[in-house]
Parts: C-alpha cells; structure tokens; sequence
C-alpha cells in the first residue's frame, strides 16, 4: 500500500542535543582536541578598546576561518552560510542552534586591522606545532625545505609591461603592501631583475612561467618541514624567485630555533638550495649537514674536459689537468699580494701557456684558449662536503623522505583546495599560508592521535 506524506505538525517543546547530532567520528571532534583558544582573548586584549560597543567574539571568527581552511571552503561569504546550516561546525564553533553568524565583512575588517596588527595567525601557528611537540610528532633530527608557486589573485589579461611602472594615479591597499616590501629580502628586494609584468591588482606579485606553460602572477609558499611525521615546522611568504626562497629557508630555520629551539643535524632540499652560498651558510654557520644536490654547471658538452676531471690539492692549494701538470692562482709573485677572489665570489687557476702548447691533450682541454682555467668558488669546501654526503645512504634516505614535503603542497591545494589565492598583497598570501599550514597540521594531529575510546558505563 502507498504511503502518504505526514502533515508536519508543530511541538511545543522540543529535546534536542546537538553534541549528540556530531558523529563521533567527524574531522571536527578530532580537531577540536587541539585547538585551544583561552589566551586568545588576552593576546588581543591591547588591540581593542576598553569602552565602546561589544564586538563579535575573535575566538569565533578564528574557529569558523580554522574549519574554512580545514574543509577547503575558500569563500568567506560562504563559510557564513555553511557554519549556519552545518550542525557539526556549529558545535566546533559552540554556537548552539541559536548563535548568530557574523557578517562576512566582520572578517575582512578584522583581518586587516587586529589580526594582523597582532600577528595571531602567526601565534596559532606556532601553537599548532607546539602541540604536535607536545604529542610527540617531532623528531627535530631532519628537515626539509621546498616551495611552491601559488597563483594570484591577479588577472594576466590586464597586467602591464614591468618596464613601465605602475601609474601614478594607481592606489590600493595590495599597492601600499607591495610598496612597503620593496626593500624586504623575500619580496621586492629579492632580485634586482625587473619583471616582464606587473599586475596593477596586486604588484608584488611575480609574473613567472616557472610551470612551463602560460605564464601567471604567484606567490610562493616555503615549509619547512620535520621529516619524522611530516609536520610542518614554518611557514614563510615570498616571491615567486629562487633567491627569495633560499632567503626564505634561512628565515625559517632561525625561527624554528629561536622559537622552538630546533635544531636539525641535516637539512634535505632539491637543487634550488644547492648554490655554494646557501651550503656555506649551512655548514660553517649553522651545523648542518646539507643532503642537497650541489648546484653545479661546469660539466660540459662538447667532449672536452669538466672541471671534475681536474684534481685539487688541498696543501698545495693547486689543481692537477689529466696530464699531471699544475693550474694555480698565479705563476709570479706581485709586489702587492692579491686574495685571486673575482667579484663572484670564485678563484681561477690557470695553466701555464708553455704546457698547455706542448701537450698532447691540448684539443679535448682547451681547443679555442691559449691556456686552460679551472674557477672555485670560495666556498667550494661546503660544496665538496655536499658532495661526500650525496654518496652515503643516508643522502639516499634524505632524499626519499623529502617527498613529503611536496605530498604537503599536493594536499594544499587538491584537497584544501589553495591553488590560487584570495586575498591580494604580500599580508593577503601570508595569511592565508599560515591558516593553511595551521589546518594541515590540525589535520596530521587528528589523524596520528586516535581518539579516546569512550568508558563503558557499568
């Protein structure tokens, strides 16, 4: 027999529970262990009023902004109305069934002003990875660093030539921002290479084509990771440039010391932190060992000799061609002494003229040169120490578990969903980096922590 449809019939009263209506095993109740809040009231309490009318709740808008970043909703006018209808993050957000959601606008107003004035997204960061401490995910033995390129939120249809300069009519907040890092290490002063385009939308971000197809307007977001669990240990804002990464993971790892008191044995990284400077500064000022490829073009193509097929003498200071004859810095004395270091940093060793005539290697040494010259950098010692390291299985180790660290950008932007930013202007991509690396590891705390299991009642 066919059913009929219940005419819906108001009740008076109604019993409802809504810690109960939360499945046990939903995301929210596992993450919900490690967010605590209770000094963030006091964090904030200098940058607002003591008289006025009462605001919206800050550890609200930071609850509903966690689960945004957690779920992948990138809309804030969105996460409004999910945080309405949804039962189980009203419950994270402990709004009960009657709390009011606040107004979108609440959150931009707030984030321009208090939360960055205050530097919170950065301080929940940092608790995020002090709980994972806590719960033992970080091992501090071994770190990676890498970084990825975040679109803009730049249209490349309008940009204009790099050469040009923005107009002077021009005026935004994202302007302001970028010329307020025009002399910071990771964004404007960076590189001194104008670029092609610039976006009069956001100008401080790089217009790059570093993915081999069309070209876009990026960030770049640098973590440096713990290779133990994967958790992220920093989380740094930069342009899209490999010198402003480099820059970037020396902040990183001076942070993670001064604020976690960290500090790695080793370091993995792709060839990008291979230069001889970004090696020297890790072995002779930091310590650590660096399980990188050397960045290193000397190998050549055309059948003539590479600079590795030349040996170098440590005690002599010299350099030995495959028919045992010497390259040195000089073959006379000068009444002045002289360092032999050019203005990039590297020595030339020279063979004599009168060898390299007479010797019968001449045409696979140096065809098209009266004499041959093999340059070293000055930090060639951190190289070779790169280079000992690249043959041990602990370098094969490093350079498995550094893949972790790209898994991380994979998971950032396939399922959370941070493939092109949102906000605009270098704040604009730190912010939303930091909440982004703060869910991730609310994310990996949920899922390595089981949850208790519930007492049996007798």
């Amino acid at each position: 027999m066919m059913g009929e449809r219940t005419v819906m019939q108001e009740s008076l009263f109604y019993s409802f529970s809504l810690e109960q209506h939360v499945p046990a095993g939903h995301m929210v109740r596992s993450i919900g262990r490690f967010v605590d809040l209770s000094g963030l009231r006091k964090h904030l309490e200098p940058f607002y009023s003591a008289t006025g009318r009462p605001s919206v709740d800050p550890e609200l808008m930071i609850r509903m902004l966690i689960v945004g970043y957690c779920f992948g909703i990138r809309s804030e006018r969105r996460l409004c109305e999910e945080v309405h209808l949804n039962l189980a993050y009203r419950w994270f957000c402990r709004l009960g069934l009657d709390g009011r959601v606040p107004d979108h606008s609440t959150f931009s107003k707030n984030r321009h002003g208090r939360f960055r004035d205050s530097d919170l997204l950065r301080h929940l960061f940092e608790q995020s990875v002090r709980r994972c401490m806590d719960e033992g995910l970080v091992g501090g033995e071994g770190f990676a660093v890498d970084a990825s390129l975040i679109k803009a939120d730049a249209n490349r249809q309008k940009s204009i030539e790099g050469s040009k300069g923005l107009p002077p009519e021009a005026t935004s907040r994202a302007i302001d921002e970028y010329l307020a890092v025009l002399d910071d290490a990771a964004f404007g002063a960076a590189t001194e290479v104008t670029p092609k385009f610039i976006s009069p939308a956001d100008p401080a971000a790089r217009w790059t084509a570093a993915h081999g197809g069309l070209a876009f307007f990026a960030y770049a977001t640098n973590y440096l990771i713990d290779l133990e669990h994967a958790v992220i240990v920093d989380v740094e804002a930069s342009t899209a440039v490999r010198q402003a990464e480099v820059t970037a993971a020396k902040t990183m790892i001076e942070r993670a010391d001064e604020r976690f008191d960290l500090y790695p044995e080793r370091l993995a990284a792709d060839t990008a932190y291979g230069a001889a400077e970004m090696l020297e500064w890790l072995v002779h000022d930091r310590g650590i060992e660096p399980h990188i490829p050397v960045f290193d073009k000397s190998a050549r193509k055309d059948g003539t000799f590479s600079r590795a097929d030349f040996v170098y003498d440590h005690e002599k200071d010299t350099y030995a061609c495959p028919a045992g004859k010497e390259l040195r810095k000089s073959h006379r004395p000068f009444t002045t002494p002289r360092t032999g270091v050019a203005k990039d940093n590297t020595m030339r060793y020279r063979a004599s003229k009168s060898d390299c005539d007479i010797c019968p290697m001449k045409l696979r040494c140096c065809p098209n040169a009266p004499a041959r010259k093999v340059p070293r950098s000055i930090h060639e010692g951190a190289r070779d120490l790169a280079r000992d390291i690249a043959k041990t299985d602990a370098y094969v180790t490093s350079r498995r578990q550094r893949k972790k660290v790209e898994m991380l950008f994979a998971h950032l932007k396939r399922i959370l969903r941070l493939d092109r930013l949102r906000l605009r202007g270098p704040c604009g991509a730190k912010d939303e980096f930091l909440l982004a690396a703060t869910a991730q590891n609310l994310r990996k705390l949920a899922k390595l922590i089981p949850m208790p299991q519930p007492v049996p009642t007798t």
